[in-house]
């Protein structure tokens, strides 16, 4: 067996199934906003594969004071970041690509490339949303 094409097939299918419900839920008086849908992270490189190992589903809510920058980092799974309140840059490593995150902005994260984040004058608020397995840390600190 395959398993990257097949866990493929299955993300392409449950996509499918997922669009379908969103149609039923607006058209029973539900409204759906699709905050996020995403194949690859913020800089353009495409998702490979989720950690091996059970499935653990983690979301946390992080505040970072004003005037704090984040250790340099990477994240061995994909997640995504959902700005509550403040101003976040994210920057890469490499490279030294740069976004500016706001309020209501989303945010697909890197795996495995060194960023780190920092904010400015208002502590930021953000949701985060990890889709990785069972004692497979949520970040590692950069080498």
């Amino acid at each position: 067996m395959n398993l990257p094409r097949t866990l493929a097939a299955l993300a392409l299918c449950l996509c499918a199934f997922a669009t379908a419900n969103v149609r039923a839920a607006e058209a029973s008086g539900v409204k759906v906003d699709v905050l996020m849908q995403s194949t690859t992270s913020w800089d353009g490189v495409p998702y490979a594969a989720y950690p091996a190992g059970q499935t653990e589903l983690t979301m946390l809510r992080i505040t970072i004071a004003p005037h704090t920058t984040l250790p340099w980092h990477t994240h061995p799974m994909p997640n995504a970041a959902y700005v509550l309140s403040g101003e976040l840059t994210v920057e890469k490593a490499e490279g030294g690509l740069k976004r500016q995150l706001v309020a209501g902005d989303v945010l697909p994260e890197t795996v495995n490339s060194t960023h780190r984040g920092y904010t400015g004058d208002q502590p930021v608020v953000l949701l985060v949303f990890y889709a990785g397995a069972q004692r497979v840390p949520l970040s590692r600190p950069a080498e």
